[in-house]
Order: structure tokens, then C-alpha cells, then sequence
């Protein structure tokens, strides 16, 4: 029975609106609590809210380059609880007000914005792909103050004592900054993962590194070598990565899905309750 073609045009809207709802590029991933977590999504563009396992648009960007969060790249929380967004389209570093309107922090003052962390003071550290610069910024906003020069800076967090942690495309991986006196020191010698994107601290000695490339999250405990702590399928190319309630989550645009990796590396779904 073939179908009238009133029939066959609604079923398309109904479809391309289902399509419309499902993310496209999952850069970062962020848990504010238990039951929510935001996705950076560069396709598009915007972010994206999951609550109790339900994904809805937070903020939707435009289209156009150089209007905010259309090359949007990292997400980080504050120590007040409110969402960072970090986009390349307009070099700059956002902060969403009570409205969801993102409020940028620097007037342009950032090249590539791969990641942030927040210092127990508030104040905002960037690492800046493009410009190979790790940038603090005044926890309100202001203009950008060089740290130190690191070589293709990817991923960034902050550990207890003030020490930042990053994932570095340079000689080096996975080093050790003091914004204090801008000193770096090596964690990883050499080239220790394939692709390294971003890394998380469950403590201040046991960091953990997500690989697109190697398709793993590995494990970095304090004096030893990364070991695989979660790899393979469903894997396909695994970038951003947050600390959760249950474990870890990990953003993979090749498979537009965020998963959640258990205390014992067992990769599944993301589904918050």
C-alpha cells in the first residue's frame, strides 16, 4: 500500500525533528551532579543538557563563524556551579548567566581554548592550542595573563594544592605546571599516548588521560607508566573526558554518544538517575 504523500512528508519532518534532537559532535562533557551533565556539541553548535538520561538543547549557537560558541570546544563548572564554555570562533571564553546567555570573560583575549580549569580562588586557567599559552584569567573576567608557554596544550585540570596537570602535544605528554612561579615539570617522559586529549584527577596522584586515537582512557598512578584502564569497543574516538558521581565520562563524536566508564573500566551508555 503506498502511502499518500501528505503522509510521507510528515513522517520526513518527524524524522529529520528526531535527528535534530540526537547530538552531532560531542567535544566535552561535564557533570554538574548526579542526575545532569552538559556536552559540548561543534556541530551544533551549542551544548547540550542531559538530566535522568534525557538529552535537551541548553544553548544553540549560530551557524554563522564568529558569533559565540560556534566552534565551541570545552566546558568546565565554576566553583559557584555555573557552566564555561570555551569556542574558537570568537577566541574567547563564555560563562552562562541565570538567562542560559553565555557571557564572554576576556573580549577576544584567547587563541584556541582546548580546556579550563578552576583554582580553588576562582580564577580560571585556559590552555590555548592554538597559541601555545596556559592563560589565567580573573575569576569574573578580565584580561588574560600568560602562565607559561606550553607546546600544543589539549587537556588541562587542577589538582588540591594548585598544581595544574596537563596533557601537552610536545615532546613531553602529560606534565606539571605551578602557576605560582610558572615552573613545568615532567610526569610522562616522552610520547606516551597516540593522540592525548584530556585528563582528569581522581586524586593528586592518579590522573587519568583519554586517547582517540588508542581508542582508551589511560591510567597514570603516581612513578608509573600509563596502563589501559578502559579501551576498545564501543570505543571509536574517545576526546573529552570528566570526572562523575560513578566513575568517568567520556564524550566520542565518531559515535555521538557520551559514556560512562566504571571504577572497574567498564564502559556503557551514559545514563544519569
Amino acid at each position: 500500500m503506498k502511502l499518500p504523500l501528505y503522509c510521507l512528508t510528515f513522517l520526513i519532518a518527524c524524522a529529520s525533528m528526531l535527528s535534530a534532537q540526537e547530538m552531532q559532535y560531542p567535544l566535552d562533557v561535564v557533570e554538574a551532579d548526579k542526575q545532569t551533565a552538559y556536552v559540548a556539541d561543534r556541530n551544533l553548535p551549542g551544548v547540550w543538557k542531559i538530566t535522568e538520561g534525557k538529552a535537551e538543547i541548553f544553548f544553540q549557537g549560530s551557524k554563522k563563524f564568529r558569533t559565540p560558541l560556534n566552534a565551541i570546544r570545552c566546558l568546565a563548572i565554576d566553583n559557584k556551579g555555573r557552566l564555561m564554555a570555551g569556542d574558537s570562533s570568537t577566541r574567547e571564553i563564555y560563562r552562562f548567566d541565570e538567562n542560559k546567555k553565555p557571557v564572554p570573560l576576556t573580549n577576544g583575549g584567547i587563541g584556541i581554548p582546548m580546556a579550563m580549569a578552576i583554582a580553588k580562588s576562582g580564577e580560571i586557567y585556559v590552555a590555548d592550542l592554538e597559541l601555545h599559552r596556559i592563560w589565567k584569567v580573573p575569576a569574573e573576567g578580565g584580561k588574560p595573563e600568560e602562565v607559561a608557554v606550553v607546546r600544543a596544550p589539549r587537556g588541562m585540570t587542577v589538582d588540591s594544592t594548585g598544581i595544574l596537570w596537563i596533557v601537552s602535544h610536545g615532546p613531553d605528554h602529560l606534565l606539571k605546571l605551578n602557576p605560582a612561579d610558572g615552573k613545568i615539570e615532567t610526569v610522562v617522559k616522552g610520547m606516551a599516548f597516540q593522540f592525548g586529549h584530556d585528563i582528569v584527577l581522581k586524586d593528586d596522584t592518579t590522573a587519568f588521560v583519554v586517547d582517540g586515537y588508542a581508542k582508551t582512557v589511560w591510567k597514570i598512578e603516581a612513578g608509573n607508566a600509563p596502563v589501559a584502564f578502559a579501551e576498545g569497543e564501543p570505543f571509536k574516538n574517545p576526546v573529552g573526558l570528566s570526572l562523575s558521581e560513578n566513575g568517568l565520562l567520556v564524550a566520542d563524536p565518531h559515535k555521538k554518544t557520551i559514556y560512562q566508564v566504571s571504577e572497574e573500566g567498564e564502559i556503557s551508555p551514559y545514563s544519569p538517575k
